[in-house]
């Protein structure tokens, strides 16, 4: 690679991160993770609590630092020059960052004014993030009237406010309907488009596969990084089969079905059982036994069974 074509890759990435930890005193919260992100990239989190996601995201805010290791944010390094990343970065956290005694106006007015923003720059940002949320409520509006969905939208508005380059949203989505998380992500794809690169936490498997790409930490390391599809195609190499039982089932079948040899995988998946086989010759020989006590047929894994696999690790 020439000079230029590397100087443009380098400009073309969001979030670099090299062996990464955090410790708090014998405690590893991160332990060596590395990734980049590119710019206008969804690039998504997933892993249980306690796995290291939010405080990565901290670190990558310039809101706590490294133990170890190299960061760059929108190009910036953390060599003393934590205030021109915060610059850069826009974080809504996994709890409402609005003060519900206070009004909208109020709410932004101050985070206006820690910002450092002139009263012209605020009320034309304030009225463009306005118009891209579709708030339309009186600014005196007090936040805890508003509706879960609504406050969530004020609150991305919020972060949003300084117009940075990268918007961090710690399981944003959190405790609102179905219809409201729908139209937060209608969003989070309308500031992709805009190259705002947006990196997310969640616990939605359905909004994880709207991810261009996801990394699977797991005590504090990142254990897979990929795209959606990549991600299930890497996990699951062999068939993976739906058994809908056609009667009740004792747990005493069911995990004897768990640790049956012909099985790589076999979880439970709401009324039904989600499995992965080993080999398609092993299966064909007890797949008669089966068909007595269930109906089957092929389907593609989801992103939940591959949370499942690799990162519940509860199959065998």
């Amino acid at each position: 690679m020439n000079s230029s074509s590397a100087e443009t890759a380098e400009n073309d990435l969001a979030v670099e991160v090299s062996n990464l930890s955090v410790r708090f005193g014998d405690f590893v919260a991160v332990d060596r993770i590395s990734f980049t992100v590119r710019r206008g990239e969804i690039f998504g989190f997933l892993g249980a609590n306690g796995a290291g996601k939010t405080t990565t995201i901290r670190v990558l805010c310039a809101l706590l630092l490294p133990s170890e290791g190299s960061v760059r944010v929108g190009g910036i390094s953390f060599d003393h020059n934590e205030e021109s990343v915060k610059s850069k970065v826009g974080y809504m956290s996994q709890k409402f960052t609005l003060y519900n005694d206070m009004t909208v106006e109020e709410n932004l007015s101050f985070i206006s004014s820690l910002r450092k923003l002139d009263t012209a720059t605020y009320e034309l940002r304030r009225k463009e993030l306005f118009d891209f949320i579709s708030f339309d409520r009186p600014l005196n509006t007090i936040v805890r009237d508003l509706s879960g969905g609504t406050k969530q939208q004020v609150s991305l508005a919020a972060a949003l406010l300084h117009d940075p380059e990268i918007i961090f949203l710690d399981e944003p989505t959190a405790g609102v309907t179905p219809a409201s998380r729908s139209r937060f992500w209608q969003l989070i794809r309308r500031l992709s488009e805009r190259n705002k690169t947006v990196f997310v936490t969640t616990h939605y498997m359905d909004e994880a596969e709207q991810c261009d790409r996801i990394a699977l930490m797991r005590e504090g390391r990142i254990i897979a990084l990929n795209s959606p599809e990549g991600l299930k195609t890497a996990t699951f190499t062999t068939p993976m089969l739906e058994f809908n039982p056609r009667t009740a089932l004792s747990f005493a079948e069911v995990s004897a079905m768990a640790r049956h040899d012909v099985f790589l995988f076999f979880e439970p998946y709401g009324l039904r059982f989600h499995a992965a086989i080993k080999s398609e010759p092993e299966w064909e020989a007890v797949r008669g036994d089966f068909e007595k006590k269930f109906l089957i047929h092929r389907i593609k894994p989801s992103l939940e069974d591959v949370f499942i696999q690799t990162v519940e690790r509860r199959s065998i």
